[in-house]
C-alpha cells in the first residue's frame, strides 16, 4: 500500500426528509443564495417547491441559474460567476446531478479567482479559495456531493477536463430525490458508479486488501440494486442503496494508498467533448473495451474481478478465460439494464477517431494500469465503434 493523506471535509446529511436541515444551513451560511438546477425536473418532482417553502420561511435573496447542461459548460459557469459578483451572494446551492454540482464547484472557485477559471482545468493554476457550496443531490451518479473533482467543457475549443476545485460544505441525500430520475439516466448513473469503482479497482499497487474488499462490495451492491430500482424506481432501499455506493466510490475511500488509473474516464471526455453524449453512456461503451485492450497486464486481478464481482465460476478454465468471461459480464450487464455498447448508437462513426484520441491526452499518456498513448487510445476507439 501506498502512502497517503486523506482529507474530506464534506457534511453527509443522509435519509428521508433530510431537507429539513436546509434552514440550519441558511442561518450558518447566510441568507443571498446562487440557486443553481438543471433543465426544470426539480419543479416537476415538487422539489423546487418545498425550496422555495423553505426560502421564504428565512427571508432569503434568491438569484437562480437555470439550465445547466448534462456536460458542463464554461459558458454556463462564467453566467455563475457573473451572478455571484452582481449580487454579492454568501453561497452557492446546486440542487441536481454531478453536472449540476460540478459547475457550481467552478463557480464557487471562479467567483474568487481573479483570473479566468478555465485556468484550473487546463492546470495552469490551483484552486485554493471558494465560496460555500451546498448541495442536494437528485441522481446516483458522479459522487461530485462528497469529493473536490469538477468536469467542465469549453464547447468553443471542443475541450473538456477535470480539476480539483472545492469539497461542498455540505450535501443532503434523499433516495425519495431519485425516484423521479428517468430510467435513461439511472442508467448512466449506474454505470458511472461502476466506472469509478473499476477506475481504483484494477491497480497494479500491492497489498490493498481492504480496498479491494471495499471496491468490489461497492460493486456487488450497484449490481445487485440496478435491476431493482429500474423495475421500481420508487424502491426506497434500492435507490438508497444506489445513492450510497455512488458517492462512496469516488469520496476517496477507495484510493486511499492505491495507484488509480482513469485512462477511460480521459477517453470519454475526449468523445462527449467532441459529440456531447451522456457520460454515463460514453462509459458504459468503452470501459469494457478498455478492459480488453489492457487485461494481460494483469490477468489475475481481471481473475478475482470475474470471480468476486460477477461470480464467473473458475471451474474448467484457464485464467485468461475467467478473466474474460468477467470483462463479458461487465458489457452483458450493461446490455440487460439499457446502456449503450457502440459508439454507433450515438450515430458517431469513424471521422473523428483520429481527433478525439489525440483530444485524450491533452497532459501527456494516460493511465496506470497501463499507459496509453495517442495510438493506444485510437484502437480502444475503433473497438467501441
Amino acid at each position: 500500500m501506498n502512502s497517503f493523506t486523506f482529507h474530506n471535509p464534506t457534511e453527509l446529511i443522509f435519509g428521508k426528509g433530510q431537507l429539513s436541515q436546509l434552514e440550519n444551513k441558511i442561518d450558518q451560511l447566510g441568507s443571498k443564495i446562487l440557486l443553481v438546477y438543471g433543465g426544470g425536473s426539480i419543479k416537476k418532482s415538487g422539489l423546487y417547491d418545498k425550496l422555495q417553502t423553505i426560502f421564504q420561511k428565512k427571508n432569503c435573496e434568491i438569484v437562480e441559474l437555470a439550465g445547466v447542461e448534462p456536460n458542463p459548460r464554461l459558458s454556463t459557469v462564467h453566467k455563475g460567476i457573473e451572478f455571484i459578483r452582481e449580487h454579492k451572494l454568501n453561497w452557492i446551492l446546486a440542487v441536481g446531478g454531478g453536472s449540476v454540482i460540478d459547475a457550481s464547484k467552478a463557480m464557487a472557485v471562479g467567483a474568487l479567482y481573479d483570473g479566468d477559471v478555465w485556468d484550473f482545468y487546463e492546470r495552469k493554476a490551483v484552486a485554493k479559495d471558494a465560496l460555500p457550496l451546498g448541495t442536494i443531490l437528485t441522481l446516483s451518479a458522479t459522487g461530485s456531493e462528497m469529493n473536490r473533482g469538477s468536469v467542465v467543457t469549453n464547447w468553443e475549443t471542443k475541450q473538456k477536463h477535470g480539476a480539483g476545485t472545492t469539497f461542498p460544505t455540505f450535501s443532503i441525500l434523499d433516495p425519495e430525490n431519485t425516484f423521479t430520475v428517468p430510467k435513461n439516466q439511472t442508467v448512466y448513473g449506474i454505470s458511472d458508479t461502476l466506472s469509478h469503482t473499476f477506475e481504483q479497482y484494477f491497480s497494479h499497487t500491492p497489498e490493498i486488501p481492504l480496498q479491494t474488499g471495499l471496491a468490489e462490495t461497492i460493486m456487488k451492491t450497484v449490481i445487485g440494486n440496478a435491476k431493482k430500482a429500474l423495475d421500481n424506481p420508487e424502491d426506497y432501499d434500492a435507490r438508497a442503496n444506489l445513492m450510497l455506493s455512488s458517492t462512496l466510490a469516488l469520496n476517496g475511500l477507495l484510493a486511499m494508498g492505491v495507484e488509480t488509473d482513469w485512462a477511460t474516464h480521459s477517453i470519454e471526455h475526449a468523445v462527449s467533448a467532441v459529440y456531447d453524449i451522456p457520460h454515463g453512456g460514453g462509459l458504459a461503451i468503452i470501459f469494457p473495451n478498455w478492459m480488453k485492450y489492457v487485461y494481460k497486464e494483469d490477468v489475475s486481478r481481471f481473475k478475482r474481478f470475474a470471480i468476486e464481482v460477477w461470480d464467473v465460476s473458475p471451474e474448467g478454465k484457464s485464467d485468461e478465460e475467467i478473466a474474460l468471461a468477467g470483462i463479458e459480464a461487465v458489457r452483458n450487464f450493461f446490455n440487460e439494464i439499457g446502456a449503450p455498447s457502440r459508439l454507433a448508437d450515438y450515430n458517431i462513426g469513424d471521422d473523428q477517431l483520429k481527433v478525439m484520441a489525440k483530444k485524450a491526452l491533452p497532459f501527456g499518456p494516460i493511465g496506470n494500469f497501463k499507459k496509453l498513448s495517442e495510438e493506444d487510445v485510437y484502437e480502444i476507439l475503433k473497438m467501441s465503434l
